[in-house]
């Protein structure tokens, strides 16, 4: 045991409270589980919670690419260079994490309807935000975008400059420094921060129930599915199952971080 070599009062009690925080944690999700193992295989074969956890996946997957394009460029320039107004964007960008997220879907709905300027523009082009599948993935984009470029910022911010420097010196573009050497040196910590991008728009609610109802994605059943007749009985294999599919991204981002992390090495 850490405290019996430390021989540290400090280092036992803050075992003892890691020990509280873990439980915290899992004994939740293992009842969870628990409760509801006999209608697991039954919402397996449920063809409608299956195509709302598709959903969710699919338009996660969207919302991480989409906040990656846009995102992870800009998460560039803002660690490696100051300029004016960097601080009100600093702030800006946290925003989504700080506002409550059906505020969120409100401010979207408001924006992207086919009343306001915006809305009308795309609607211009047939592109539509409320109740469509594009609704639901800007709604998860908006508020999972901070923690892809937070991490990007932070990958690009260890990222050595004078490797950068060298490759401008032998004549290389700022295209192909940022292509072949930063962000090859920085991927670890992007591929960390579409994780968690894509997890955090996986479970959004607040903003996708207000803009984009349908297609229900798996929050939006679960909690249609808590409501309704079946009430608690009815959601706990739905949320159990999405409960074991985050266990087994998580176990398998891990492993594919584990192998990045050994190859720079």
């Amino acid at each position: 045991m850490v405290w019996i070599k430390e021989k540290s009062p400090f280092i036992l009690i803050s075992t003892i409270l890691g020990v509280f925080m873990i439980l915290f944690i899992a004994i939740p999700l293992i009842g969870s589980i628990g409760s509801s193992l006999s209608g697991l295989p039954t919402a397996f074969s449920d063809a409608q919670t299956l195509k709302a956890i598709f959903t969710s996946f699919y338009c996660a997957f969207l919302a991480t690419v989409f906040v990656f394009v846009l995102g992870v460029p800009f998460a560039n320039i803002f660690a490696k260079y100051d300029f004016s107004g960097k601080r009100f964007l600093d702030s800006i960008i946290d925003l989504p994490i700080l506002i409550p997220h059906n505020a969120a879907g409100l401010a979207l709905l408001l924006v992207l309807a086919p009343s306001s300027p915006i809305g009308g523009f795309f609607g211009f082009f047939g592109v539509t935000f409320f109740d469509t599948f594009v609704g639901i993935v800007v709604a998860m984009a908006f508020v999972s975008a901070p923690f892809l470029i937070r991490s990007a910022q932070e990958a690009f911010s260890s990222v050595s400059i004078p490797m950068e420097k060298t490759a401008r010196s032998l004549g290389a573009s700022s295209f192909q420094v940022f292509r072949y050497v930063t962000f090859p040196l920085a991927r670890r910590g992007i591929l960390v921060g579409c994780l968690l991008t894509w997890a955090r728009a996986m479970s959004e609610f607040g903003a996708v129930v207000i803009l984009a109802y349908f297609p229900k994605t798996a929050a939006v059943l679960l909690y249609d599915t808590l409501e309704g007749p079946g009430g608690l009985t009815a959601a706990l294999p739905i949320s159990s199952l999405l409960i074991i599919s985050a266990i087994i991204i998580l176990f398998g981002f891990k492993l594919v971080t584990s192998k990045t992390a050994r190859q720079v090495r």
